[in-house]
């Protein structure tokens, strides 16, 4: 009699548990939520409609106090779709949060959970973000912040212009390096902040992206189109040069074509100052004519000047 009424005990018992697991997983399968702890500074709290409250507002109630004594406190703010509230922000102020969805006039208890609220967090966006270039390697910075440093990652993103898509690298907060950068490229960069899952954060929330940045070689660039400017200006200068180059050659040849064609058609023309000049100096003066004819001798200035005298006779 005793083994027969310990035998139902265990039945009612599984029977107990098994329809108390069911009614848990279909209380979630109801309603699905969503929870964010914004930087542990904001709690946010959102649900999808299900068939119990279709159409219908709900009221949110929460408390971060333990025991038996709580004091509940109805949602400060509550987000709308389409005209009925599907979530709540609230105030993070404490690392046991409680909370409920009821109906509307909070008769009836709808769903219920009860959690740690840091292991929801959210982290803002890296601040004062630092890039550092030498030869092929980028360092990346930001100031760490001041709660929770071991639990941060931080997480470049990068890609060129013929990178079909993001490259990542993560390192311990706050500081990430990565190398294999060519200075002749322009690079697009952007960083956030991640939570370590599972040890910190049941769900892989991450901050959202810093402003996304442009750089080449160090050079910050207000977008890598810049870098396609750059590129077409050096052609185009290259190709002035070239061209003047080029011009100044075809001139030079122009030239010494048409001073060749000069002494062809138009022979030069001695001047006659200097026709006998290389006879003086080749022969001193001495000129002598063969074929018949006498043989010059050389004369003298006094000689020269004698024979230029006027002759003539006074008449009488």
């Amino acid at each position: 009699m005793r083994l027969i009424f310990q035998e139902c005990s265990v039945i009612f018992t599984l029977v107990n548990l098994v329809g108390a697991l069911s009614q848990s997983f279909g209380q979630k399968d109801a309603i699905n939520t969503t929870i964010i702890n914004f930087n542990n500074e904001k709690m946010q709290i959102t649900w999808a409609t299900s068939k119990l409250f279709s159409g219908k507002n709900v009221s949110f109630y929460y408390t971060f106090e333990e025991g038996k004594q709580k004091s509940w406190k109805t949602c400060p703010t509550y987000l709308l779709t389409q005209g009925y509230n599907t979530g709540c922000l609230f105030k993070t102020d404490g690392y046991t949060l409680a909370f409920s969805i009821m109906n509307t006039n909070g008769s009836e208890e709808l769903f219920s959970k009860r959690l740690k609220s840091d292991f929801y967090i959210k982290p803002n966006r890296p601040e004062n973000v630092t890039f550092f270039w030498k030869d092929d390697t980028v360092t990346v910075t930001c100031n760490k912040p001041e709660k929770g440093v071991k639990c941060l990652r931080l997480e470049l993103q990068y890609k060129s212009k013929y990178d079909k898509g993001w490259q990542s690298r993560t390192s311990k907060c706050c500081r990430v390096g990565e190398q294999g950068f060519d200075p002749r490229k322009c690079y697009s960069f952007r960083v956030r902040l991640k939570r370590i899952v599972p040890s910190c954060n049941v769900v892989d929330y991450s901050s959202d992206w810093e402003a996304e940045t442009f750089w080449m070689n160090s050079t910050l660039l207000d977008s890598c189109d810049d870098e396609i400017k750059t590129q077409s200006n050096t052609v185009i200068l290259l190709s002035c040069l070239m061209t003047l180059l080029l011009m100044v050659f075809i001139l030079l040849i122009l030239l010494c074509k048409w001073q060749r064609l000069q002494k062809s058609v138009m022979p030069t023309i001695p001047d006659p100052k200097y026709v006998f000049t290389d006879l003086f100096n080749n022969h001193n003066g001495n000129f002598q004519f063969s074929g018949g004819c006498a043989a010059m001798q050389p004369v003298s200035k006094q000689a020269c000047s004698d024979s230029c005298k006027p002759s003539y006779k006074e008449a009488t």
